[in-house]
């Protein structure tokens, strides 16, 4: 696990940032790779990495590893190492260190990009071609590990595991990205697919690799392409088989995720997918000792609290466990800090939690933890957006709803709607913004390439938009909140292997709509109607109360806490830029009633003070 950048220049030219100078600018990831650095530097390409020990703590795993042709940095872990170095043996390949980042290598050299698909993993890596003046960026399927670049002018590519990292180069300017500004407004994601906030930065997307072609003078040529794809829906499996098709799959997976050199921990919120998690790793965690599990949540939230189940939890399975308690001052303060620290607004306030109780964990002596991100989106675990999703359908095929899907899935899950946007912000924020327009339709190719994957454009096409939009935010937030802290954060669920067996499983084994529609509670009745087959898949291994337990999706109260900080929206270079007069005044005094709104605009003008 670690943080990895590069420059790459022309053929004929020198990247602008030298090797002492890249090396200033990898310290800014030092969150990332506390134990070890090192930097690569040839005439075109400065190569630097940060390294958390997880797999093979000797110096033969350092980065950047170089072969006879090919310079690798890596960040992730691979699950399937054992498997991928079994098949290079056989056909030749010798290895010097147990490194997963060897196996990479060595794979590259025999199979080249092809080797993707057959990497099991988390990861985003990028890999230096000397003999064709060659750089290949891929990032993992679900997009587990992060990875954005930039372009310095038509001779000069950047790239870098945090945005911070990357803005640092010289000729590389932040400036703010309008309708992704307004975007976040409505999806709380800073990223969508390819764009972020920032003018001229992207993202390398889930499954992605970038191929930068280098060996011609003046200005360099990128290729791109996909190396993975969701399978599609079989209609005819059972709920019964397809149970059995998800345990060995999440049990497969777990047991394929506590491979490390260092202690593994669970976090544990009490919920079914996370309890779920801890269930199947106590067996072989506890051959090393009593296995830990760390909950994170703030007191006295009522009777679903996570504390108070996750506790029971870890009773029943008898872990050590600590906690790490989240207060309204810690809450408020950590907030704040994190913007600052990692350049960009948070997209949820479980970042906070997460954060914190990895610092607790890191405290302890555990450096990897397993996490329950990517049931939801890929076994229906969200009721009310199925829900309004199957209404939608129906009053579609009556005629009655002209919208796009994809417009659907915006307005019915939006925090903040275009037509509430268009009374609060400018005329010219507006209008910088396209008024939504390129909102929509990203909403709308998206939505297509998750119907062209499921092959309908049923409810199952709408669970698949909600695992590329909602999960790869999800994962994202997992990972900067665990690494911050110098933690890895791996997540069975969310997994390569575990996607192609969920998501061709049928609805009929994943939801089943409440007849009370989606204006109903969520309660044991309603939470009962979702992820069918993970639910069945181990009701003889999770406790009947966790089995019940209602969806709990911002275990904290930051409704009443977001009030704390609404008065920081008055008077903020964001709210001079973006707001009409009077917005932001109006509402910090009726804070507790428009939170929704607020979130993402007090996390957009921390951001905007960060850099503007």
């Amino acid at each position: 696990m670690c943080g990895i950048l590069g420059i790459l220049a022309a053929s004929g030219r020198q990247p602008s940032v030298s090797g002492d100078a890249a090396a200033r600018l990898r310290d800014r990831l030092a969150h990332r790779g506390p134990d070890a650095c090192g930097v690569f530097e040839s005439s075109q390409i400065v190569l630097a990495h940060r390294r958390l020990k997880v797999v093979d703590l000797s110096e033969a795993g350092a980065q950047p590893m170089r072969g006879e042709r090919f310079v690798i940095v890596y960040n992730g872990e691979l699950y399937n190492d054992a498997e991928v170095r079994a098949e290079l043996g056989s056909l030749g390949a010798r290895f010097h260190s147990a490194s997963d980042t060897e196996t990479i290598l060595r794979a590259w050299e025999l199979w080249g990009r092809g080797c993707l698909p057959r990497l099991r993993g988390m990861y985003a890596l990028a890999v230096w071609d000397r003999l064709e003046h060659r750089l290949t960026l891929a990032r993992d399927p679900l997009g587990i590990k992060p990875l954005y670049y930039a372009m310095a002018g038509a001779d000069e590519l950047v790239f870098a595991s945090e945005i911070p990292a990357l803005l640092g180069h010289p000729r590389i300017k932040p400036r703010p990205n309008p309708w992704m500004v307004s975007a976040y407004l409505t999806t709380i994601r800073t990223v969508l697919g390819e764009h972020t906030l920032f003018e001229g930065v992207h993202a390398v997307k889930p499954a992605e690799w970038i191929d930068v072609d280098a060996s011609r003078p003046e200005s360099l040529a990128v290729s791109r392409g996909i190396h993975w794809t969701g399978p599609r829906v079989r209609a005819d499996t059972t709920l019964s088989d397809g149970a059995g098709i998800v345990r060995n799959a999440v049990q497969q997976s777990v047991r394929a995720h506590l491979r490390s050199d260092v202690p593994v921990c669970c976090l544990l919120s009490g919920g079914l997918d996370s309890t779920i998690i801890a269930t199947e790793a106590a067996g072989p965690l506890r051959g090393g000792g009593p296995v830990r599990t760390f909950a994170a949540g703030a007191a006295d939230t009522g009777d679903n609290n996570d504390l108070d189940f996750a506790r029971f939890v870890a009773s029943r399975l008898g872990t050590r466990h600590a906690e790490a308690v989240v207060t309204r001052e810690l809450f408020a303060e950590r907030w704040a800090w994190m913007v600052s620290r990692l350049g960009v607004p948070l997209s949820t306030p479980n970042e906070v939690a997460i954060h914190a109780v990895s610092e607790r964990l890191r405290a302890d002596g555990c450096v990897v933890t397993l996490s329950g991100e990517g049931a939801d989106e890929l076994l229906g675990g969200y009721e009310l957006p199925l829900t309004g999703a199957s209404q939608y359908l129906a009053e579609r095929a009556a005629g009655r709803d002209p919208r796009p899907a994809g417009a659907f899935e915006l307005a019915f899950n939006g925090w903040m709607t275009g037509e509430v946007k268009a009374s609060l912000l400018t005329e010219t924020a507006w209008r910088s913004a396209e008024a939504d327009a390129r909102l929509q339709v990203w909403a709308k190719e998206e939505f297509a390439r998750a119907a062209e994957e499921t092959g309908s454009e049923d409810l199952s096409a709408h669970l698949r938009f909600q695992r590329r939009v909602n999960l790869t935010g999800l994962l994202q937030r997992l990972d900067t909140a665990t690494m911050l802290a110098g933690v890895e954060g791996r997540t069975p669920f969310a997994d390569a292997t575990v996607a192609e067996a969920c998501e061709a499983l049928p609805m009929a084994c994943k939801f089943l709509a409440s007849p009370a529609g989606a204006g109903a509670v969520p309660g044991p009745a309603a939470a009962a109607q979702t992820k069918l087959a993970l639910r069945a898949a181990f009701a003889d291994r999770v406790a009947p109360e966790v089995l019940s337990r209602p969806k709990a999706s911002f275990p904290l109260p930051f409704q009443e806490w977001v009030a704390d900080s609404a008065a920081g929206l008055c008077g903020s270079g964001f709210a001079r830029a973006w707001l009409r007069d009077g917005a932001a005044e109006l509402l910090a005094a009726r804070a507790s009633e428009h939170w929704n709104l607020l979130w993402p605009m007090i996390n957009l003008a921390r951001w905007w003070a960060r850099w503007w």
